[in-house]
């Protein structure tokens, strides 16, 4: 997994590269916390994540909770098709803020 943030007004970008399966979860955690942290509204961009298993669904849950309590939101940008399809079948599309 790789990533890159882009900054515009109070929105960060983070744009994920690559797979998110248990292996980098911690990498995410560690790129996408800090930017909820800071208090600005986080875009999480997966045009580019061709696979994503349970534990980078689980990524993207503990960001929208942890949006929730700093009182921002996360939303997720041009899910690839093979993770939307992983977003369906847990029926996450209710819970997480999917654009």
């Amino acid at each position: 997994m790789s990533y890159k943030i882009t900054e515009e007004g109070n929105i960060s970008t983070i744009h994920l590269d690559g797979e998110i399966d248990m292996d980098v979860t911690e990498k995410a955690k560690e790129t996408i916390f800090p930017v909820i942290d800071s208090g600005k509204e986080v875009h999480l961009n997966l045009s580019q994540v061709q696979y994503m298993d349970s534990s980078g669904i689980s990524v993207l849950i503990e960001s929208h909770q942890r949006a929730l309590e700093k009182n921002t939101k996360v939303i997720i940008k041009d899910v690839s098709k093979s993770v939307l399809k992983v977003i369906m079948m847990a029926k996450l599309e209710q819970i997480l803020n999917l654009e």
